[in-house]
This record gives C-alpha cells, structure tokens and sequence, in this order.
C-alpha cells in the first residue's frame, strides 16, 4: 500500500501507475502537444539553417585574399562623317488639291433624237474627235429648202439658179430697162407736144398730158430700182437662212472641244433631246491646277513663277509645277492663302481630286547643315545623334527640318565639322571609340 496524491488513502501499486499514465495523456492532448510540435519546428529549422552557411563559409576561408583586378572592353570601333554646310534650297510647305486645267459640259446646239455617242467613262479623247450626233435628216432637208429659196431669189434678179456671185448692175435688170423706156418715151412725146404748142398747132391740154404721164414714167422708173434693191436684200436673206440651214446640220454633230478624258456620260443613244441638253463632261488633265493654301508668315516668300514640286498619297513619283496664280486676298477664316500652280501631266498619272503636299521652293541659292539620315537616332520623339570629342561618344539632341533617304537638313544641335558616328546602334554617350576610315 502507497500513498497517492499526499492523501492517507490507501490505494494498490497497481491501481496508481495506471491512474497516473492517464492523467498524463488527459495533459498532453489537451494543451501540450502544442509546445512539443513548435519545439520540434524550430530544432528542424535551426538544422537547415546551419546546413546552408557552411558552403558559404567554408567558400569564404578558400578565397584568396589578394583580389584580382578586373580586365577593361577594347574601345569601340565607329565611322563618323562631318557635319557639312550644304547649299539647300528654303522651301515651304503648302497641302491642297488637284483639279482639272479646264472643266466643260457638252452639249448639243440642236434638238433632234440622239443618233450615236462613240464615248464613255474614262474615255480620252482629242480635239475635234466626233463624240455624238443627232439624227441629220430633217436639218438635210432644211438646207435643200433654204438652197431652193436662194435659187428663186436670184432667178428675180435675173441670176442664174446657182453661183455664188450675187452682184449685179441693177440698171441692166430687166425690170429697171422697162422702166427706163417708157420713162424715155414719155420724155419724147412730151418734148414733141412742147414743140408743137410752141407752133401753136396743138393745145395747151395735151402738154399737159404729156407731162403727166413723163412724171408718171419716172416714178415706175425709181420703182423698178427699188424693187431690184428689195430684191438683192431678199437674195441676201435667203443666202442667211441657207447658212443657217447648213450650220444646224453642221452641228448635229458635236466635237471636243479640247484635249482630255470624259467625267461622265449624260446620254444614251435614241433619246431625243432638246437644244442645250448635256451629253457628257469632259475635263483637260494636261496641266492640272494644284489648289493649295500657305499660311500668312510664308506668304511674302511666295511669288509667281516658282518652282513647286508634288506629291500624291501611293505615288512615290515627284512632280514638278510652277505657282501660275496668287489669291489677291488671305482668307479671314484660317489666315491663308490660296494659291494656283500648273502641273505638268504628261503621263496622265495624276488624277484630278487627289490630295496633294507641295513643296514651294522660295529661294534656290540657301545654305542649311546637313548628316545623313541613317546616322540619327530617334527616341521617345526626341532626334539625337552621337558625336567624336576626345575619343569618347557624346550623345546631342538636335531639331531637324527636311529630310531625305540619304540626308537631313539640322536645325540646332551641332555646328559644322563635328564627327557625327554614321551608324550608332547601342552605342551609349560616355563609351570610349576609336574612329576608322
């Protein structure tokens, strides 16, 4: 018998080891087996730890102690070229548009049903080419009356039917002969009658008869001139009508006007049409006008007779002008100033209505600073180059103006014959170079 607990309670050996394995497992799961797994944690860390610093350590005592001096790059090798002063000429940018040199609707001078129309959309066409024409069958037989007319006409004047010789001498006219006579006679017996009155054998009544009918003669005379003048005004006329007959046939038949190509067709064969009514438009594309407007501060380099040259979008070509006509006025609304140059179009490669840039070339003899194009950098919209100065790279900006697939016009930034390197790369400002030819 022990006693358990500090009691004097009487209790078996057996009966107080059990008593006490259980209340030490009713501890250890209620609140201890908590603190054995944190212990067991940090003994395992602690362990790794331990595991990694000794590689690191044991690196650390079979380093030398004299360090070894690291080796240098090699300057870098580059090509410079030198910034030069170029004679370039000042130019001024102007956009606008292409029109048409010459812009026309045709249109028949007659009406009449639509006979044939040889073009079309697109359609080039020449000075005087036949484009349509109008059925001629009545202004045929207009001309045949109106030659019929002129053939009686002079028939009356004592013409033949044809020629084309209408003078005459109207006191050998027939009508004015005749007249002419019985003026003559009557003058006769009037002279004889005065004799005889004189003599006192005829009468004083028949004088005056005699005279009568002289005055009477003379009237008819001056008649019969006046009807030959009626008659040559009236061959005159129909010498008109007949001319107006052939010039209505005549125009049954409509022609270009000019050189050019057709806009658009407006007819179609066997309408009939009305005097005035348009058959097709056709525009002159050589010159073409280039419409452009140039801001008011350019506006007292720009003169007439300038050089210009012009670009299309998708037309990598340049063409060439020349500034034909100034605008007498600067538009209020955007302060510009329209302006009219002739392109040359021999090819037919411009198109009226295209967008167009000009470059105006306002004085040919300047002088500007120039590097080739390939040798500036461009970052973040920022243009730089990378000059030579005591055998290292040195980075600059710079402002450029025009530029071209081999060079570009430098605004500031650098002065003439400085080394610029021709193809930077990576090439960093501060990198020691070595220049080569």
């Amino acid at each position: 018998m022990r006693v358990i607990s500090g009691e004097d309670v009487p209790v078996p050996v057996q009966f107080a080891h059990v008593t006490g394995w259980l209340a030490f497992r009713s501890w250890l799961s209620s609140t201890s087996w908590r603190w054995f797994v944190g212990c067991g944690c940090t003994i395992i860390a602690l362990s790794l730890m331990a595991c990694h610093s000794d590689p690191s350590a044991s690196a650390q005592q079979n380093r030398p102690e004299a360090s070894v001096p690291k080796e240098t790059s090699p300057p870098k090798q580059v090509k410079v070229v030198r910034v030069l002063d170029t004679p370039l000429e000042r130019t001024t940018v102007a956009l606008g548009s292409l029109a048409a040199f010459d812009q026309a609707t045709i249109s028949v001078k007659v009406p009449g049903r639509l006979r044939s129309i040889t073009v079309d959309l697109g359609s080039l066409v020449q000075r005087g080419q036949l484009i349509a024409q109008i059925e001629p069958q009545d202004y045929q037989l207009r001309v045949q009356q109106a030659e019929a007319a002129v053939a009686q006409a002079r028939v009356r004047l004592g013409l033949p039917t044809t020629g084309t010789n209408d003078n005459i001498d109207q006191e050998q006219t027939s009508l004015v002969r005749q007249a002419s006579v019985l003026a003559d006679e009557a003058r006769a017996n009037r002279d004889r009658l005065a004799s005889l009155l004189e003599q006192g054998i005829t009468p004083r009544a028949q004088v005056d008869t005699a005279e009568a009918s002289y005055k009477v003669a003379l009237s008819r005379l001056e008649d019969a001139r006046e009807e030959i003048h009626n008659r040559r005004a009236v061959l005159a006329q129909r010498r008109s009508e007949l001319e107006i007959a052939r010039q209505q046939l005549a125009d049954v038949s409509v022609h270009a006007p000019f050189d050019g190509a057709i806009q658009e067709k407006r007819a179609s064969v066997g309408e009939y049409l009305a005097a005035g009514a348009p058959l097709a438009t056709i525009v002159r594309m050589d010159p073409l006008r280039l419409r452009a407007e140039v801001p008011e501060r350019e506006v007292p380099n720009v003169r007439v007779g300038q050089t210009v040259r012009v670009t299309t979008e998708g037309d990598p070509n340049v063409y060439t002008g020349r500034i034909a006509r100034l605008s007498p006025t600067i538009t209020p609304q955007n302060r510009m100033l329209m302006v009219e140059a002739e392109v040359k179009n021999t090819d037919g490669a411009l198109r009226p209505g295209s967008f167009a840039r000009a470059e105006i070339v306002t004085d040919d003899r300047g002088m500007a600073l120039t590097v080739p194009t390939r040798s500036i950098i461009n970052f973040a919209g920022v243009e730089k180059i990378i000059v030579v100065k005591d055998g290292k790279s040195v980075e600059k900006a710079i402002t450029t103006r025009r530029r071209t697939t081999e060079w570009t016009e430098v605004v500031s930034g650098v002065t003439v014959g400085e080394a610029v390197v021709l193809e930077p790369g990576n090439l960093q400002s501060g990198q020691a170079v070595t220049v080569v030819e």
